[in-house]
């Protein structure tokens, strides 16, 4: 068999197959669209692929093959979308309810400290195997479609950047910060829950209950588990920064998605990302809930994430038929080493820290981060 690509009359292109090594002259109906795979049998032989109607001109038919590239691609954005979400909402009512039993306050932060730890292992194990090696073959590609060589260390550079991005942004607002009055602005106010402020102590610190642990001061020789809220805290400015880096990289993965072409490796590539997604959803969704970020706010960043992969399959069926430039191809890369810098300070500044400081179960935590890194190192694998 050999593949041909003819045309009709408003140029629009379709792949043929023919059964012998000759040319025909045909005229492509209308209802075959770019990308369909068409077979061409003798007239009143059946095709293989025989969902007819065939179209006949000199004594030959032709058939469309059922080809559903897109339709598996938007099957594909509501399916991660949905399952993102419910993911990401998750945590937001196993909180609620938990704080509607009654529960042991202990018990509860020993937990959700157990489940943080979880979290952290998914977080590091997308940094190291995720995101690091997306963006290093990225710009690999990127630089040997632009033919660029350098002898400088040009990838890394720009994770460095994306480091420090991060780091001096947010010693600019602490410094800021630090020489407003003691209480919370009315920004704090808007973004943190209502059972966070309590009034104001001698000491000039207002007294919270918290599931969360020891990144905000938990004194733990407390049986109560009474600890002090600074609201100069900078939980809730890296929690937006973890939502910015973890958007940014899903649409560069959507858009992967949605510019292949073989309807069997979208398939298990959509499979693959749907368990990712949907384990780095549950995992922000927990971060954000311990930065004692209101409910409202933490939906809407679950929707922010959520929304990303769907956008950058959409993208990308947008872009089937353009090429794109060396130029896009390094704006990409660069933007996507800057997510990957930014997502590593967060990681090793933030998360990590964050769950190992405590003394408190200290073999459940790394049993737990061990298997948070497990399970995304099985999803990749799976993936591959």
């Amino acid at each position: 068999m050999t593949s041909q690509s003819v045309r009709h009359s408003d140029d629009i292109t379709a792949m043929i197959i023919t059964r012998e090594r000759e040319s025909y002259d045909i005229s492509v109906p209308r209802a075959v669209r770019p990308g369909h795979l068409v077979t061409m049998v003798p007239r009143g032989e059946d095709s293989p692929l025989n969902p007819a109607p065939r179209w006949v001109r000199d004594g030959w038919g032709v058939t469309p093959a059922d080809v559903p590239g897109v339709e598996l691609k938007l099957g594909a954005l509501g399916v991660l979308l949905s399952s993102t979400l419910l993911f990401g909402f998750l945590p937001l009512c196993v909180v609620r309810r938990a704080g509607g039993l009654g529960l042991d306050p202990g018990r509860q932060r020993r937990w959700l400290s157990l489940v943080s730890c979880f979290a952290g292992g998914v977080f590091l194990a997308t940094c190291l195997l995720d995101l690091l090696p997306d963006y290093l073959e990225g710009m690999k590609q990127a630089f040997n479609t632009a033919g660029l060589k350098s002898q400088f260390p040009l990838p890394e550079f720009i994770m460095a950047m994306g480091f420090f991005l991060v780091l001096v942004l947010e010693q600019i607002i602490l410094a800021f910060k630090d020489r407003e009055p003691a209480h919370p602005s009315e920004e704090d106010r808007s973004l943190l829950v209502d059972s966070s402020i309590q009034p104001r102590e001698p000491n000039g610190y207002r007294h919270s209950r918290s599931p969360s642990s020891s990144h905000q001061g938990e004194e733990e020789g407390g049986g109560g588990g009474h600890f002090h809220v600074d609201f100069t805290s900078r939980s809730a400015l890296r929690a937006f920064v973890l939502v910015f880096s973890l958007s940014l990289h899903s649409v560069f993965e959507g858009l992967a998605v949605g510019l292949l072409e073989d309807s069997a490796e979208v398939l298990e590539i959509c499979v693959a990302l749907l368990l990712h997604k949907s384990i780095i959803s549950f995992s922000l969704s927990l971060k954000l809930v311990q930065a004692r970020l209101r409910r409202p706010v933490v939906a809407g960043c679950v929707l922010l994430f959520a929304a990303m992969s769907p956008l950058g399959i959409g993208l990308g069926l947008a872009l089937t038929e353009t090429r794109a430039s060396p130029q896009h191809l390094l704006a990409r890369s660069t933007l996507e080493g800057m997510a990957t810098g930014t997502f590593i300070y967060i990681t090793f500044l933030e998360i990590l820290p964050h769950e190992l400081h405590s003394p408190r179960d200290r073999l459940p935590k790394v049993g737990m981060l061990l298997l948070g890194f497990s399970v995304v190192t099985a999803v990749l694998f799976i993936q591959l």
